[in-house]
């Protein structure tokens, strides 16, 4: 998923609103049958499976329970990879109404095994959102933000810039690069993928192995690699350069002075989706989940709330982003069934190659 805060992840337990009630006026003198009445608005309980680094504003939460009468329950599996594993392994008694945080490097394994039920909204960010749509999957899944996962790199260690991405296999930068695991960590994942795209299907491994022997950090996740390992003035840890997001170095400002900035040559474009399951209990609260994720509200908070972009056009960043979170002009990217196709492959060779 991306740089967030980690949820906490309890039910939201505010007070169910009934929207639907049926009344009926006095009978016309002359009347056959009885009005038809207005078909009802969902209630009830929807359930939203996430990844575990998901998160939204209380009082945003509160506002659209307030507006549907509906109460929000969160399920979070694990990260982006376990939420999608644990999607199709209860894909016949789904863990809940709607799913956020399925990402392109996980689509297709999800729209193969036939965990979401076609839906297609009507919020005008829509069309926003089809500029990112997974291929083949335009009805299944709904973009809902985006990021680039890039190497973040430690200004004072750099005042110089920073090193390309074909250098950091020299000498001169042994021991100062921490990366997350592809097995066990979205953006360690969206990162291998990266160096798979920059060097090619047949030179990535070498590139990796190069990196072993200049001492290469493996973490187990990105919050490891990031608030622990990284020796920004924030952290000070001992490796001046580590994995994050494009969107990480505006949250590094001190006294107004930026002290991190990404490597723009380094970075993987992460688009993350949201879609109705199939078989939810509360399909049409599902669809009002989706839509309300495309809502100038709740698009306008995801910078501040998950540190990713919007991919609404009618809701503007914070302008500290335009000033220090520049997005990649051309990132990496991968097609999404060809990551499918290799993913578990990749990553056997990545751990061959980096951690036996």
């Amino acid at each position: 998923m991306r740089i967030s805060r980690t949820a906490t992840l309890a039910v939201a337990a505010l007070s169910t609103l009934t929207l639907a009630a049926c009344s009926s006026g006095p009978e016309a003198p002359d009347a056959s049958s009885a009005a038809p009445s207005a078909s009802a608005a969902p209630t009830g309980t929807v359930t939203v499976v996430t990844h575990d680094s998901f998160y939204v504003d209380d009082a945003l939460l509160a506002s659209f329970e307030e507006e549907t009468g509906l109460t929000v329950e969160l399920v979070a599996p694990g990260d982006a990879g376990a939420l999608v594993n644990q999607l199709v392994l209860t894909k016949d008694a789904p863990l809940g109404d709607v799913v956020y945080g399925i990402d392109n490097t996980f689509a297709t394994r999800a729209t193969e095994a036939g965990v979401l039920a076609a839906y297609s909204p009507a919020a005008p960010a829509a069309a926003d959102a089809a500029s990112y749509a997974a291929p083949g999957a335009e009805d299944l899944l709904t973009a809902i933000d985006f990021s680039d996962v890039c190497l973040n790199y430690d200004l004072a260690a750099f005042p110089d810039g920073a090193p390309a991405f074909a250098d950091l296999t020299l000498p001169e930068y042994a021991g100062m690069v921490s990366v997350t695991n592809p097995a066990t960590s979205s953006p360690g994942l969206a990162f291998m993928l990266a160096t798979i795209a920059a060097t090619d299907e047949d030179g990535w491994l070498s590139w990796w192995e190069a990196m072993r022997e200049n001492d290469v950090r493996v973490t187990a996740s990105w919050s490891d690699t990031y608030y622990t390992d990284f020796s920004a003035p924030n952290y000070g840890g001992d490796f001046p350069i580590v994995l994050s997001y494009a969107s990480s170095p505006p949250f590094e400002v001190v006294d107004g002075e930026p002290t991190t900035a990404a490597m723009l040559d380094t970075c993987f474009r992460q688009v993350e989706y949201a879609g109705v399951l199939e078989g939810a209990e509360n399909p049409a609260a599902a669809e009002l989940v989706v839509e309300w994720m495309l809502s100038d509200e709740f698009q306008a908070a995801l910078p501040e709330s998950m540190y990713v972009y919007p991919v609404s056009s009618s809701v503007e960043v914070p302008a500290d982003w335009a000033e220090y979170a520049p997005l990649a002009d051309t990132p990496t990217t991968l097609d999404p069934a060809r990551i499918d196709a290799m993913r578990d492959e990749w990553i056997d060779a990545w751990t061959a190659t980096v951690l036996d």
